[in-house]
């Protein structure tokens, strides 16, 4: 059966998150062609994984059978993430801009699966190729051409993580000027606002299709 990985990092629940209405929608319409499938879910929000430590960094680059038993305890929970990682046929991640890049809550799920000789993009890994759709909420806009592209730093680090260095097939789903309904100073932003979340949840719905008929081929 197939395995779709489902990361949520908004602080926000349920439809109080611009992120997670999407990364819903995806999930359902892949769980549409998958009904005996598997989702692994993470809510980092509500269960953060620990940040990493010294101990737990070190432990990557020595040999298992040498680790300390407080290597080997910090180790296994790394091991533990890497393996959902592994197992998933694709993966969905909910990364909403915070303060111009990601949720700590998110990174600090990053620096734990992203491990050399094993996760980094080699011929041996077993996630090179991997569908991961990330759907980048933000209150603004920092497309091509606005006035703050250059502060768009979620789409070009996830670039650099999740593509170029795990070497996972990336696709991005972007809903924008979240906040424009709850700024009065961005009243007039709202119909955009309105027609990026229109076409966001309908991106999911069709990527979430495309990506599970992909597990099936």
């Amino acid at each position: 059966m197939a395995t779709l990985l489902h990361i949520d990092s908004s602080v926000f629940p349920g439809d109080a998150s611009a992120s997670r209405a999407v990364t819903d929608a995806f999930r359902k319409a892949w769980q549409e062609q998958h009904p005996q499938g598997t989702v692994v879910y993470r809510d980092l929000a509500a269960h953060p994984v620990p940040h990493i430590t010294a101990v737990a960094h070190t432990a990557g680059f020595v040999d298992p059978g040498a680790h300390t038993q407080e290597q080997a305890a910090a180790f296994a929970e790394r091991v533990k993430l890497i393996e959902e990682l592994e197992s998933a046929d694709a993966v969905l991640i909910g990364a909403p801009m915070y303060n111009l890049s990601i949720p700590s809550t998110l990174k600090a799920w990053l620096d734990n699966v992203i491990l050399a000789d094993r996760t980094i993009a080699t011929e041996d890994s077993k996630i090179t190729g991997t569908p991961v759709t990330v759907v980048a909420s933000r209150g603004g806009s920092y497309a091509p051409g606005t006035p703050r592209e250059g502060y768009e730093y979620v789409q070009n680090y996830l670039q650099a993580v999740l593509a170029d260095t795990l070497g996972l097939d990336l696709d991005f789903i972007v809903p924008e000027l979240t906040m424009a309904p709850h700024n009065p100073a961005m009243a007039e932003l709202v119909p955009l606002f309105e027609a990026s979340r229109e076409r966001a949840l309908l991106d999911a719905t069709v990527k979430g299709k495309k990506t599970a008929e992909r597990s099936v081929a």
